[in-house]
């Protein structure tokens, strides 16, 4: 009993008749039958040995569940038609150190594979994150802007507030708001990129007007 040589071409074509009509080389599932002659073969067989390719391509599929296939392996010896002679001899009871893993080679390979897989794909996503344009912080501001007293100009308060450029800054809307004894104070709305404005220094450029401002306070602060 057995397939002969399976590294010869003659091994590979008694595997490949008796393949003709099997799926595995016992029972209807892959086991460790599957995996012991498996292991016997040191390259894939040719294209013309359909039934053989077929079933090596299949088994070599399970690389990664081989240890969990059902079954004990059993000397090589043991499978195969019953009519053809076992030549494998002694080499099936212990594995000689020239044989060829070849799951273990095909885990090298793949592994190679798999990793210049990875540095494509990592190049190609800092490709498209470079041309994504940044998502830019930005946040809404409410500002009270309090004057030192009731006759104090807050239009030319608020022109002056209003003077005040700088990069990711953008002024809105504004109020008088009353806070008392005939004071109102200036409310003024404005949206900035968090990374460029901030607000000690609006409130250091706003207090720099010190005829018409006494003190700014933020009434609001939202992330936009």
């Amino acid at each position: 009993m057995g397939f002969g040589d399976l590294k010869s071409a003659a091994g590979l074509r008694v595997l490949n008749d008796f393949l003709a009509d099997k799926s595995y080389i016992e029972g209807y599932v892959p086991s460790q039958a599957d995996i012991a002659v498996f292991e016997a073969i040191t390259a894939p067989p040719p294209a013309d040995l359909l039934h053989a390719l077929r079933w090596y391509n299949h088994i070599k599929s399970y690389e990664k569940q081989k240890a969990s296939l059902p079954g004990i392996k059993k000397a090589l010896g043991k499978y195969g038609p019953a009519d053809v002679e076992d030549t494998t001899g002694a080499a099936t009871d212990s594995k000689d150190d020239d044989d060829i893993d070849l799951f273990g080679s095909d885990d090298e390979e793949e592994s190679e594979e798999a990793k210049k897989l990875r540095e494509e794909r990592l190049a190609q996503y800092e490709s498209k994150k470079s041309k994504k344009p940044a998502v830019v912080a930005k946040s809404s501001i409410l500002l009270d802007v309090k004057p030192w007293d009731d006759e104090t100009d807050m239009a030319k308060l608020e022109e002056c507030v209003r003077s005040i450029q700088a990069d990711g800054l953008v002024w809105g809307s504004s109020k008088l708001v009353p806070v008392g004894y005939g004071i109102k104070k200036l409310q003024i709305q404005c949206v900035v990129e968090d990374d460029k404005v901030g607000t000690d220094m609006l409130e250091e450029r706003i207090t720099a007007f010190e005829d018409y401002v006494q003190s700014m306070d933020v009434a609001a602060f939202n992330k936009i």
